[in-house]
């Protein structure tokens, strides 16, 4: 009863591992690739196509080369166990600069606002 007990935690613990084993992009097959969570065929196909160009420098590399993983999609990718030249995904810090052209646009309404107002005889 306890030897069956301990097989069972053994299979179990062994599945488990081989769950969340880590699939690297420049080596997978497209059946490899989609044992990732988010990766399906489609997917799987362009990783493929892109990887026949030469392997993956790094993840800026695959989510420049192919469509359809993103910085998010590499995220969670890389979550479920894919890596990339051996590596995690590793998410890069964006510029402040994307925000800058609200703040021109609200300096701009506030001029507007205070602008003495035009009146129509």
């Amino acid at each position: 009863m306890i030897r069956n007990i301990l097989i069972a935690a053994a299979t179990a613990l062994a599945f488990a591992f081989n769950a969340f084993a880590a699939v690297e992009a420049n080596q997978a097959s497209q059946a490899d690739l989609e044992t990732v969570k988010g990766i399906g065929p489609g997917l799987s196909t362009k990783i493929l196509d892109a990887r026949k160009a030469g392997p993956f420098k790094d993840w800026s590399d695959m989510v420049e080369r192919v469509s359809g993983v993103g910085p998010g999609n590499a995220a969670r990718f890389s979550q479920a166990g894919l890596t990339v030249a051996g590596a995690p995904y590793q998410m890069v810090a964006t510029a402040p600069s994307a925000k800058a052209p609200k703040a021109e646009k609200t300096e701009k309404a506030t001029a507007a606002a205070a602008a003495p107002a035009k009146t129509v005889k």
